[in-house]
Order: C-alpha cells, then structure tokens, then sequence
C-alpha cells in the first residue's frame, strides 16, 4: 500500500468491524498451548505491542482501554514520532532501537501498511556534542549509520538552514518518523485478528492480597481475573498506582505546532530535508512533511505538570510565540509561515527520564510499564518483547529500569540531560 492509499484508509472503521463483528472463523486463534491468562492495560505503544507479544508466545490476552489505540489524550497520540539510533552513551537504548527497526521493517511488509518513513536525521549543535559523539561507536557497532558532517557539506545539502550559531552536525541514515495514531491502531488490528481480546474501558486495580492482585474492575461493572496483570497506561500509571507512584511517573503539558511551508517551495518537504534535532539553550526538533501536516516542530523542554484527563490541550500563546521565534531564526524561508494547527500532548516521565519496567512491589503478579519520558514510542517493539520475556521467564528485570534505581537524593533530569527538570 502505498503512502497516499494508506492515508486514505479508514482504519479505524475496519478496527471497529473487526472488534464487533469479525466472523469467528477469520480469528486465527493461536496453535500454541495457552500458557495463562494476561490482562494489559493501555493499547499504545507499550502496551500494544507487549499484548502482542504475549499473544504470540501463546498466552490468552485482554488489552483494554479506556479512550482506544492513539488517541488524542495519549502519550502514543498524535500522527508522527521521530525513530532514530543516536542515545548518548546508553547501549541498551541502542541495542533496543536495532530490534525495532527490525520490527518496524518486517511487520511493513508483512502487514502490508506504512509504518516507517526512512528519512534520515539531522543533529546540529550550538553547545557541547558529547551526546552524539559517546553514542556514534555504538550506533555504528550496532550495524545503524552515524557519522559527523563537517559544516560545508551541511552548507552545502541543507542551504535553507540557518548554521550561525551551530558547531557541530551529525547524520543519521536509518533514521525517520513513524506515523504514531495509525501504527497503533494496527497493531491493535492484527492482534485482534490474531485471536486478542480487546475492551474499550476504564480499569481500576482490584484489592491487593497475599502479595497478588486479585481482578480488575471495569466501567461497565464487570471485572476480569488473569494470571499476571500489565499496566501500560502511560501518565494515568501514577494516579491508578499513587501510593507506588506519585513521586515516579509525572506528565507534563507538551506543545507541537505545523507550520505551512511557503507556496512552491519544496525546501522544506521531507523528501529534501531530514527529521531534525537542534541542541541548544533548548532542544527544538522536527519533522518536515509529517503526512502533509505541515512542517512539524516542538520544544522538548519539559511543560508544566498536566492531568491527561481533564486538561485543557489549548495552545499557549507563550509557545506560539517562541515556536515563530525559532523558525524564523534556524529556517529563515518559514520566517512568515501561517500556523496550520497546534495541538497539546504531553510527556509521561520518569524523575531520570529513564523507563520503569518492573514488578508492583506489594503484587508479584502486577508489572508497571511506563516512564517513556518523551522518547519511548519508537521503542515500543522491542519493549514489548523485553515484557512478554519477562512474563515468560526468558529475561529478569533489568536495573536500568528497575524501580529500584530511584534515590530521591539524586538529581533529576531528561534522557538528554541529567539536570533539575
């Protein structure tokens, strides 16, 4: 299928029939023995794929959720995520970023739908570039494509940039976007399709006894016992789980702005520029095209605290205002670009911008999946398999995720930073 077709599809709409009234005999149930029965709540990135996952080792599994697949209230919502290799000094995001390429790639032509943008990326930087430069042996040990560009040949390719106040440059081959709403949603599909159980409610934890949570209680006024329960939900983990996390999972308010590009000009298209990321006072980053959108940009600079329920997703003039200010300084030819729309997201972080992946510590039988922290959606392949490895006794926690790792003495910080945030 190609990128224009894809677009036009209603997935959504097909998602409905399959859930509703998809005829028995084209669930392909699987062939496995079941090996227990799994409840996951949240049906983005992590969560889906770790439903996924688990389905496929041979597990009976129940994916719920209370808005659906993408949706615009979601740390997975939103129709574009940045992919790329570049993680500082951290192997094990690396390592994870190779598996979901991997992932991405197969299940494109397996499934037949377009779920990655190969465009590559683009780092500039105006202050220190250890960051990119701890991280290229591993990228490139890896098998990805990483290297530094001297600033004549960015000059050069990239002359609608604005180099000034820029010092060093980095390109990335593999990297590109994903499109977030419609990747979620398909995963949701063929998971149905595979035999998946999917339920459109809210979840609230049952009683903890004996060290077990012992059901889930739905909107509905039903409940569902499993085996082994997996909280994938996003900035909603710390209000179902206060007493664990409070202090842990804290979700900002993110805003992103699409900007039209000038009449003719095709500069800015992504097929002549890159997905980008600028390290400055701020980190900026974009993704020029974004499904026509516009051109796409954000300040990832972490926003003020937010309730992903009930807050209102308005755009700031304040952002407006800075979003113009940088586009006209770094790409001068969108110096008077029209804002096309604005929309309000928001970030699920950790206190060291790090994910949590581990048991509940008063439920054996629970696990809390979370902390993506602004960079978890491309990683949600290979997370879910990290999880359905857990689950099925091929992996231990790992302490990089741990929630024990948390020592409130410490600083705290971004995945880029490790400074007060």
């Amino acid at each position: 299928m190609d990128r224009r077709q894809f677009m036009k599809t209603s997935l959504l709409a097909s998602l409905v029939s399959t859930v509703k009234g998809m005829p028995k005999e084209k669930h392909t149930k699987m062939t496995k023995p079941n090996k227990g029965k799994i409840a996951v709540i949240g049906a983005g990135a992590f969560g889906g794929w770790t439903a996924f996952h688990l389905l496929d080792r041979g597990y009976d599994v129940t994916l719920l959720d209370v808005f659906g697949p993408g949706n615009s209230r979601a740390s997975s919502g939103g129709d574009s995520r940045v992919i790329r290799g570049i993680y500082g000094p951290d192997k094990i995001y690396v390592d994870m970023v190779v598996r979901s390429f991997d992932f991405w790639k197969t299940y494109q032509k397996q499934w037949h739908q377009s779920l990655y943008f190969p465009t590559g990326a683009l780092w500039f930087f105006q202050v220190d570039d250890t960051y990119a430069k701890e991280s290229l042996p591993l990228v490139n040990g890896a098998g990805l494509k990483a290297k530094e560009w001297p600033k004549s040949a960015i000059e050069k390719k990239y002359p609608q940039i604005n180099l000034s106040d820029l010092i060093t440059f980095y390109y990335e081959d593999e990297a590109g976007y994903l499109p977030a709403r419609h990747c979620c949603q398909v995963v949701l599909e063929q998971f149905v399709n595979k035999g998946g159980e999917y339920k459109q409610l809210a979840v609230q934890p049952g009683t903890i006894k004996n060290n077990q949570l012992e059901k889930l209680k739905l909107s509905d006024g039903s409940t569902i016992s499993a085996d082994s329960y997996i909280f994938a939900c996003g900035p909603w983990l710390s209000e179902i789980f206060p007493e664990v996390l409070k202090d842990i999972i804290r979700p900002t308010r993110q805003e992103v702005f699409f900007f039209g590009t000038p009449y003719g000009d095709s500069r800015f298209f992504e097929s002549n520029m890159p997905v980008w990321v600028d390290f400055g006072e701020k980190l900026w980053y974009g993704i020029p095209g974004a499904d026509w959108r516009g051109f796409k940009l954000a300040d990832d600079t972490r926003g003020k605290p937010f309730d992903p329920t009930t807050g209102d997703r308005t755009p700031s003039k304040e952002g407006i205002v800075s979003a113009r200010e940088y586009l006209a300084h770094r790409f001068p030819g969108m110096k008077d670009a029209p804002l096309l729309e604005a929309r309000v997201c928001q970030y699920e972080n950790s206190p060291d911008g790090h994910y949590i992946v581990d048991r509940h510590p008063e439920a054996e039988n629970t696990w809390i999946v979370g902390g993506g922290s602004g960079h978890g959606f491309k990683l949600g392949p290979a997370l879910g398999e990290f999880v359905a490895n857990l689950i099925n006794g091929e992996k231990e926690v790992h302490p990089f995720f741990g929630l024990d790792r948390f020592n409130f003495k410490k600083k705290k910080g971004t995945q880029f930073n490790h400074e007060n945030c």
